[in-house]
């Protein structure tokens, strides 16, 4: 075109200017999207993990630092991922209260424990030694399981928790390492509800059940390196002891008249003391209170 003609030059002048424009705009969103969209896929990620998704990531498109901060957000989510697991575990081994307990405390978790009022549900299968030599091993695993499953859920449904299982056995503790305001009623219902749950049919399994209430020491007991989180006390050992008696019994379930005196006034009532027994290795005698039978009146209890 004529350079010297002032109308074509500003034109040429003005096309040019408008593609540059044009294509800057166009480099610019493209620019734009490349950073935006990897952040928003990260903000995205994060709003999912705040809500408790942890099995979540995003896209590494590059190795710029973008993408070094999708990359950074992987790891922290596969992080957050093991704790949660490693958690879910702890808790499983040691009861969820006591891990949950436990990661409360600031600074080095420390031995020794505090006088706490608690209430103890001892569980002891009827018959172990027959059942282990008459069946299979797998056989007599899958019914311990089964049987320590209802035990687990039944506590847990009333606010207990399993402390241990001690072979064929489990020590239930309510009030440690979470006060409860009625733990006597809560260990009282949850026994008469196991006993019900058992009767009505885990075919091959009976249990002894021994309910117990009073102080004991709660916390952790061992060595820096290896402790756990237990209960230890009179009541432990009179729920122990009960539970044995109780495996001697038709109603396989007795409670100590301490407990029942304990407990708030409804649940007492479906209990009532009928004798009194001196429990091995102790000298005093206690107080056995068993459910109250529906249908025919009972036999008198104890003054």
């Amino acid at each position: 075109f004529d350079s010297d003609d002032p109308t074509r030059l500003a034109a040429a002048v003005a096309f040019l200017a408008a593609v540059g424009l044009a294509v800057g705009m166009f480099a610019i969103a493209v620019a734009s999207r490349s950073i935006a969209d990897p952040i928003a896929a990260v903000r995205h990620g994060i709003a999912r993990v705040e809500e408790g998704v942890l099995d979540v990531s995003v896209p590494v498109d590059d190795g710029s630092e973008v993408g070094l901060l999708e990359a950074g957000f992987n790891r922290m989510a596969a992080g957050l991922r093991e704790r949660e697991r490693m958690r879910d575990l702890f808790g499983r081994h040691v009861g969820r209260e006591v891990a949950q307990a436990a990661m409360q405390q600031k600074g080095e978790v420390q031995l020794g424990g505090e006088v706490r009022d608690v209430a103890v549900v001892f569980v002891d299968l009827v018959g172990s030694t027959s059942l282990a030599g008459g069946r299979p091993p797998t056989e007599v695993v899958g019914l311990l399981n089964d049987f320590f499953r209802l035990v687990v859920e039944t506590v847990e449904e009333q606010g207990g928790w399993v402390n241990k299982f001690e072979g064929d056995a489990a020590l239930c503790v309510f009030g440690a390492p979470t006060a409860r305001p009625d733990a006597a009623c809560d260990a009282l219902r949850a026994a008469r509800t196991l006993r019900e749950r058992l009767d009505e049919g885990l075919q091959g399994a009976d249990a002894g059940i021994g309910v117990s209430a009073g102080p004991a020491v709660a916390g952790n007991v061992g060595t820096e390196e290896r402790f756990e989180y237990t209960v230890i006390g009179d009541p432990v050992n009179e729920a122990a002891r009960l539970s044995e008696l109780a495996k001697r019994r038709p109603e396989r379930l007795l409670a100590s008249a301490a407990v029942v005196e304990r407990a708030g006034p409804e649940e007492a009532s479906c209990w009532e003391v009928r004798e009194k027994v001196v429990l091995r290795g102790r000298d005093d005698p206690t107080g056995l209170a068993t459910p109250v039978p529906v249908g025919p009146a009972a036999a008198p209890s104890l003054a």
